[in-house]
């Protein structure tokens, strides 16, 4: 972090003040942390102010019912929480917090760890365990955070606090969105999002905070899907973490590098493409149980138009939870654009217009909803399913080659601008020139259009037939 701890512990010199809750867990785990916890005996405004003189950058009120003041870094590369102790007594302090191994202090001051609730023996032996019986009634948020903590931690949830996590999971309905989306997307965005996932089903919480993904279960399939609907989705959640750990062992071998580094950029909400794409797992078939029609043919199910709907529900769904606009709009645009190329792997080999065609109508997220697509067809092993996942992956590696290529070249000038053509064929400005246009476009990615004045007689051409018929 920008701003080291003995900095701060200079700054705070002789004001009676502890290091509290994830710092000091993260420490004991070397855990690299730039989110710091303090708890002292004193003005949390004016040791807030005290830090930023020293350490630099900009403090703020974070509660005005208890007193809390922020400070975070410059370049916001680190936050340093300061409130005031309950009480003013630490060990009621600590006895307050949700788990053990959130309920140690260290002296700011210097000295020996200050652990009354044994949270460091509960750390070495993998276990997280609640403070107290009454942890969770006092915060149902604490039924969702002990799964975060336990999917992030790799820790396992002690039987009693399990159980009373599942017994007040249904007081999550009371807590703000906000605040169960952070936890949530913490789970999402896990080293093994699905063990967190099937805790959450186990609890009783999904069917709180994400009911229409507990709706899925039991919902069977066609012949050509080996899951139901619910562990279908879990398959694919599985696949989006192997797309960003090894896209070549994931069937992608041609496109490995870009891809990797594409879903490790930053999008929104504190969360990469690739962990936006586990969100898009997790909604893509959030559709399903409401589009389920059997087919006349004996194969199963079908789910027409889920896609579409499903684009609506998921949008809704994370404004429900108010994740930020632009993380809606890529998980929507994967959700309605999932089925898109495994109708192409049907029409190959592919021509450059058909490339074309696709590529406009994922963009801005070709490339990311070609990948998303290889993350289904891996999770779909029911009959015919080699040789259709090998065809699949095949063709998305190709059509990965045209979307990383076009994504570096930017945005091009076209052959020709709007008023250009406008005043060479005489048309006025509306729909009608904007498909020209439009069709100048795909002739030039053919390679059929290359120079201003080529581009003016295609355009002539077509309107000419336009005209004509």
């Amino acid at each position: 972090m920008s701003a080291p701890l003995e900095v701060i512990r200079a700054a705070l010199a002789g004001v009676p003040a502890w290091l509290v809750g994830g710092a000091v867990r993260d420490r004991l785990l070397d855990r690299p942390t730039d989110d710091l916890d303090i708890a002292l005996d004193g003005d949390p405004e004016a040791a807030a102010q005290v830090v930023r003189r020293a350490a630099g950058g900009a403090a703020f009120p974070l509660s005005e019912a208890f007193g809390a003041w922020r400070v975070v870094g410059r370049d916001h590369a680190w936050q340093l929480d300061l409130v005031p102790l309950l009480n003013g007594n630490l060990f009621e302090d600590l006895a307050a917090r949700d788990f053990t191994i959130n309920a140690m202090a260290e002296p700011l001051s210097g000295g020996g760890l200050v652990d009354p609730h044994r949270g460091a023996a509960d750390l070495r032996a993998r276990r997280l365990r609640a403070v107290g019986p009454r942890s969770f009634a006092e915060d149902p948020l604490r039924s969702l955070r002990a799964v975060r903590l336990a999917s992030e931690l790799d820790l396992e949830i002690e039987p009693s606090t399990a159980l009373e996590a599942s017994e007040q999971a249904g007081g999550l309905k009371s807590i703000a969105a906000e605040r169960v989306f952070a936890e949530l997307k913490r789970i999402v965005a896990a080293p093994d999002p699905r063990a967190g996932l099937e805790r959450m089903r186990r609890f009783g919480i999904t069917r709180v905070v994400l009911p229409e993904l507990d709706a899925l279960r039991g919902v069977e399939q066609s012949v050509y899907h080996h899951r139901d609907v619910y562990d279908h989705t879990l398959e694919v959640l599985d696949a989006t973490v192997l797309l960003a750990r090894d896209p070549a062992a994931a069937g992608l071998p041609l496109h490995g590098s870009p891809l990797a580094a594409l879903l490790a950029e930053p999008l929104a909400d504190g969360l990469t493409r690739g962990e936006a794409m586990r969100f898009a797992a997790l909604l893509h078939d959030i559709a399903k149980p409401q589009t389920r029609r059997e087919r006349a043919d004996g194969r199963g199910a079908g789910f027409p138009g889920h896609h579409e709907e499903g684009a609506v529900t998921a949008r809704a769904l994370l404004r429900r939870l108010r994740a930020a606009e632009r993380l809606i709009d890529h998980v929507v645009a994967l959700t309605l654009h999932h089925l898109r190329l495994g109708f192409l792997v049907r029409e190959r080999p592919l021509d450059l217009r058909k490339v074309y065609r696709y590529l406009t109508a994922t963009a801005p997220v070709a490339a990311d909803v070609t990948a998303f697509t290889v993350a289904d067809r891996l999770a779909t092993r029911g009959r015919n399913a080699a040789a259709a996942i090998a065809a699949h992956a095949e063709t998305a590696d190709e059509m990965l080659g045209f979307a990383f290529a076009e994504r570096a070249a930017g945005r091009r000038a076209p052959l020709v601008r709007g008023d250009e053509l406008a005043a060479a064929l005489g048309v006025a400005p509306g729909p009608q020139l904007g498909e020209l246009l439009a069709q100048l476009e795909e002739d030039r990615f053919a390679g059929d259009v290359l120079t201003r004045e080529g581009a003016i007689a295609r355009a002539r051409d077509l309107l000419g037939r336009k005209q004509a018929g």
